[in-house]
C-alpha cells in the first residue's frame, strides 16, 4: 500500500467517524426519550399548588411509553387536594399510579418531598359533611380519602426503581371522620403500594410518614421469580395510622438498613398498629423473606406480628425489637428465625412444632427489660411480665436473657434453651421449662418442673442432676397421676357431703 492511500484511508475513516458521532448527537437517546417531569406536565413544586393533576398526567404518559425515568427536583410538591365529586362530596385524587409497564420504571426523588395538602377528609361521613358517630363495617358509601396511594405500581413487567423520595401524608393535619372496618379507619391511604409486578422492585432511601394507613403496602408475585431482585434499603416508615408495613404476600423480599416506628402514635390509629404485619391475604402465601439490620421501635401495636395466611420461612439478623408498651414479636408462623436481635419486652404467640425446623428459632439473640435502650426511655411490660413460649422445641441457643427491671424469663413448657444465661432481678418465680442442652446459667428464683436437664445447667451457683426425657416424662406422669387421684378424692368427698346435706 502506498503512502497516499494509507493516508486516503485513514481520512476516510476519520469522515465515517466523524458522521456516525454526528448522527449519535442529533439523535435523542432511548433514556431520553423516556425521562419525564412532573413539572412539563404543569406541576409548580412550590409546595403552596397543588401538583396532583400534574403527576396524573406523568403517569399517564409513563404508561403510554412502558415505562421510564421520573425525575423530581429537590423540592416539596403539594398533592392531594381533594376534590367535589358529583354528589358534592369530596373526591380522591389520583396521583403516579403504574400498570402494565413492559420497561422499568424509575423515579429519581433526588431528596423531593411529596406533601398531602392540610385539611382533607379521611375517614367516613355524613352526607353533611360531619363524621359517622358509629363504627362503619364495610362499604365505601361515605367514605373520604385525600389519594389510595401517593405511588402505585402494579403488573409492571420491567419492575419499579424508587430512591431518594419523602412521601409526607401529613395525617396530623387532616380532618378525621368515623371508622371503618373492625378495628379503627381500616381506609387504605398508604405511601407505596406495590402489586404483583413480576419484575424486579428497589426501593432505596424512601421515606413514608404520616399516612394515615399504611406506609408500604407490599403485595407481590403469587409465585416465586428466581433470579428477580426484590430490595428495600433504608427505608423509614414512622408516624403511619395501620401499620409500618403490610407484606400481603411475595418471595424472596430483602429489607435492610431499615426502621419501622412509632405507628399508630399519631391523628389515625388502627388496628394491628404494628411496624411490620407479615399477614399473607387472598390464599397468596408469603415466603423466604429477610430483615437485616432493622429497627422495628416505639409502635402501638407489636413490633413485628405474623399470625395469619399462607406464611413461613423469615429471618431477621442484627435486627432490634422495642415493644414500648406492647408485645415486641408475634411469630405465630413457621419457620421464623432471629438471628444476633435485640428484644425490649415481651415475645408472645412464638411458634412452636414438633418437627423442629419449623419452629422458631433465636440464635445469639439478647432478651432484656432495660428501659434505657428504648428510645422513649420507657418499658412497659405486658401481662405476667414474661414472654409466653406455649409451643414445643422452640431454640434458644446461645442467647442471653438479662431482666434487671420488673421483668421474669420466659414461661415455657416445651422450649429447647442450648448455651443461654440468664438473670433475673424480679422476685417473682421464674419458670423457663423444656430441655436445656449444652451449658446454661440461671440466676433466678426459678422453677424448672420437669425439664430435661441435657447439660451443664447452674441455677444460682448450684449444678443440677442431669435428667433423661425419660426420666422427666416418668416424673410427670407421677404428678399427674397424683393431681388426678386427689382432684377425685376431693370430688368424691364433695358429693358425699351433697349426699349427707340431702
Amino acid at each position: 500500500m502506498t503512502a497516499t492511500s494509507a493516508s486516503t484511508r485513514r481520512q476516510l475513516l476519520r469522515a465515517a467517524a466523524s458522521l456516525a458521532l454526528a448522527a449519535m448527537l442529533a439523535r435523542p437517546t432511548y433514556a431520553a426519550e423516556l425521562a419525564f417531569t412532573p413539572e412539563r406536565y404543569g406541576a409548580r413544586g412550590d409546595g403552596r399548588t397543588d401538583d396532583s393533576d400534574a403527576f396524573a398526567r406523568l403517569s399517564d404518559a409513563v404508561n403510554a411509553a412502558g415505562g421510564g425515568v421520573v425525575q423530581l427536583r429537590k423540592t416539596t410538591y403539594l398533592v392531594g387536594t381533594q376534590k367535589p365529586g358529583p354528589d358534592g362530596a369530596p373526591s380522591e385524587v389520583r396521583l403516579m399510579t403504574f400498570a402494565n409497564c413492559r420497561r422499568m420504571v424509575t423515579i429519581r426523588g433526588n431528596g423531593a418531598r411529596l406533601l398531602c395538602a392540610p385539611g382533607q377528609r379521611y375517614g367516613m361521613f355524613q352526607p353533611d359533611g360531619t363524621p359517622v358517630a358509629k363504627i362503619v363495617p364495610k362499604g365505601i358509601v361515605g367514605r373520604a380519602r385525600p389519594y389510595a396511594a401517593m405511588i402505585d405500581a402494579r403488573f409492571c413487567a420491567g419492575g419499579v426503581h424508587i430512591e431518594n423520595l419523602e412521601l409526607d401524608g401529613n395525617s396530623g393535619k387532616h380532618i378525621i371522620g368515623g371508622k371503618r372496618g373492625d378495628k379503627g379507619w381500616q381506609i387504605g391511604c398508604v405511601g407505596i403500594a406495590l402489586r404483583n409486578n413480576s419484575g424486579p422492585e428497589r426501593l432505596i432511601n424512601v421515606n413514608a410518614h404520616h399516612q394515615p394507613h399504611d406506609g408500604f403496602y407490599i403485595d407481590g408475585p403469587r409465585e416465586p421469580t428466581p433470579g428477580v431482585e426484590r430490595r428495600f434499603t433504608g427505608i423509614v416508615a414512622d408516624m403511619n395510622g395501620r401499620q409500618g408495613m403490610s407484606l400481603v404476600g411475595g418471595h424472596g423480599y430483602r429489607i435492610e438498613r431499615s426502621r419501622f416506628s412509632r405507628t399508630g402514635r399519631g391523628a389515625v390509629a388502627s388496628a394491628p398498629g404494628a411496624g411490620v404485619d407479615i399477614e399473607a391475604q387472598r390464599k397468596k402465601p408469603i415466603r423466604d423473606i429477610a430483615f437485616s439490620d432493622c429497627r422495628f421501635e416505639d409502635n402501638r401495636g407489636c413490633a413485628v406480628v405474623a399470625d395469619s395466611g399462607n406464611t413461613a420461612d423469615v429471618r431477621f439478623a442484627d435486627c432490634r425489637f422495642v415493644g414500648t408498651d406492647n408485645w415486641a414479636v408475634w411469630p405465630d408462623k413457621p419457620g421464623f428465625a432471629f438471628d444476633r436481635c435485640l428484644f425490649l419486652g415481651n415475645l408472645v404467640h412464638v411458634y412452636g412444632d414438633a418437627d423442629p425446623r419449623r419452629a422458631t428459632r433465636f440464635t445469639g439473640c439478647r432478651f432484656t427489660d432495660d428501659p434505657t435502650l428504648s428510645p422513649t426511655g420507657k418499658l412497659a411490660l405486658r401481662k405476667s411480665k414474661a414472654s409466653l413460649i406455649k409451643g414445643e422445641n422452640v431454640l434458644f441457643d446461645g442467647c442471653a436473657f438479662t431482666m434487671i427491671g420488673e421483668g421474669v424469663l420466659p414461661r415455657s413448657d416445651a422450649a429447647i434453651y442450648r448455651n443461654c444465661r440468664m438473670t433475673q432481678a424480679s422476685p417473682k418465680i421464674a419458670t423457663p421449662r423444656g430441655t436445656f442442652e449444652g451449658r446454661n446459667i440461671i440466676e433466678a428464683k426459678a422453677d424448672l418442673g420437669f425439664s430435661v436437664i441435657a447439660g451443664p445447667t447452674i441455677v444460682n451457683g448450684k449444678e443440677l442432676p442431669l435428667r433423661s426425657r425419660e426420666e422427666a416424662q416418668k416424673l410427670k406422669d407421677a404428678r399427674e397421676k397424683s393431681t388426678s387421684n386427689k382432684s377425685a378424692a376431693i370430688e368424691g368427698a364433695l358429693r358425699s357431703s351433697v349426699e349427707i346435706q340431702v
